[in-house]
């Protein structure tokens, strides 16, 4: 159990008025108990903490959660909450309406007629979103996994090798070298296709003079890495040339810009009136990046839009891109850790174009 967040939730129980708050989304299950499977929910109160899962996790739960009232199932786990807490009518309980669904909510209401749900999206957002040193050392090895297997990668791309076949390898290398599973399936994305921000790999085989795209993260122990490089297969042409150098210098910029207390909007239009500058600001069709933790994407956002302001302790990646039809994309990403007045970058994989 990790007291710190625990007093963090109650801190701000208090400040929102709410008698408890009831935790049914995974990730952030796992950010407050360590519990690592499929299927639990956590119930807070000002005064103890309850986890609630069924019977494929007791053995499981034993081991991985401390500290919490454990209870074990074979009811709904909103049933059992119901006869085991025992919630005051007319208490308040915060919930994250952002992950329940309506027949979710539906139940909750009729198990708890006389409880009010409140809206408390944020009690666990402000806390997920700024790490300790030890969740961003595990952050640091899920990045050294992942560029161990794009390095690793980089060694079967060639002509006739199709895009299924380098996502395949990706998958199985994080697997290899240890990791839980890929953090979202990967993006391989080959010449014309590079033009598709996110195109899904398909059996288009490489072909020589052509960039490629590859966008590939892992989870480890419940924590995520983001990697993004455009890489050549032999020489290509000065107007794909010219893309790669408009974001890398887009994203170098970036990189150089970012610290605390800037907001998401301003770090975006580093990158952003780099690339417009280069006439080529409506082809960067997506923001500049995102948080990164036990999500892929997680507060704060890096937006032309987002008044999120960077904090120590945020980890964030910067991953600006163009996108011509008909030509092809580049697309260049790292995983940055905000520091006091400054940054840390945790990818260590070059930004020179590689040539294979």
């Amino acid at each position: 159990m990790n007291a710190r967040r625990l007093e963090a939730v109650r801190q701000r129980l208090k400040t929102l008025r709410l008698d408890a708050l009831l935790v049914t989304f995974i990730p952030h299950v796992r950010y407050l108990t360590e519990f690592s499977g499929s299927n639990a929910l956590a119930f807070i109160t000002r005064r103890t903490q309850w986890f609630f899962s069924d019977g494929r996790y007791s053995s499981q739960s034993r081991e991985e959660v401390k500290g919490f009232r454990r209870i074990i199932t074979g009811r709904g786990l909103f049933q059992e909450l119901r006869r085991t807490a025992r919630i005051a009518a007319g208490s308040r309980v915060g919930i994250d309406r952002r992950n329940l669904s309506v027949a979710e909510m539906q139940e909750l209401r009729l198990l708890f007629p006389r409880v009010t749900f409140a809206s408390a999206d944020s009690i666990v957002d402000a806390s997920v979103s700024v790490k300790d040193e030890s969740e961003i050392d595990l952050i640091r090895k899920a990045v050294s996994l992942t560029e161990k297997v794009f390095l690793e990668v980089l060694n079967i791309i060639r002509e006739g090798v199709s895009e299924l076949d380098l996502a395949a390898e990706i998958g199985y290398l994080h697997r290899k070298y240890g990791a839980e599973a890929d953090a979202f399936e990967p993006i391989v994305a080959s010449g014309e296709r590079g033009a598709l921000p996110h195109a899904r790999a398909s059996a288009k085989k490489i072909r020589n003079r052509e960039l490629v795209t590859i966008d590939l993260g892992c989870r480890y122990r419940g924590y995520h890495s983001d990697l993004t490089r455009t890489v050549a297969l032999g020489r290509i042409n000065p107007e794909r040339r010219r893309l790669y150098t408009v974001v890398r210098d887009a994203q170098q910029l970036a990189l150089d810009a970012a610290r605390d207390g800037m907001t998401g909007k301003e770090l975006d239009g580093v990158a952003r009136r780099h690339i417009k500058s280069r006439n080529l600001g409506r082809f960067f069709t997506h923001s500049l990046g995102h948080g990164l933790g036990m999500q892929v994407h997680e507060n704060p956002r890096i937006s032309s839009q987002s008044n999120d302001i960077l904090a120590p302790g945020n980890v964030i990646t910067i991953e600006p891109g163009v996108y011509v039809p008909g030509v092809g994309g580049v697309r260049i990403e790292d995983d940055v850790v905000i520091r006091n007045r400054g940054h840390e970058l945790l990818t260590t994989i070059p930004k020179e174009l590689i040539t294979l």
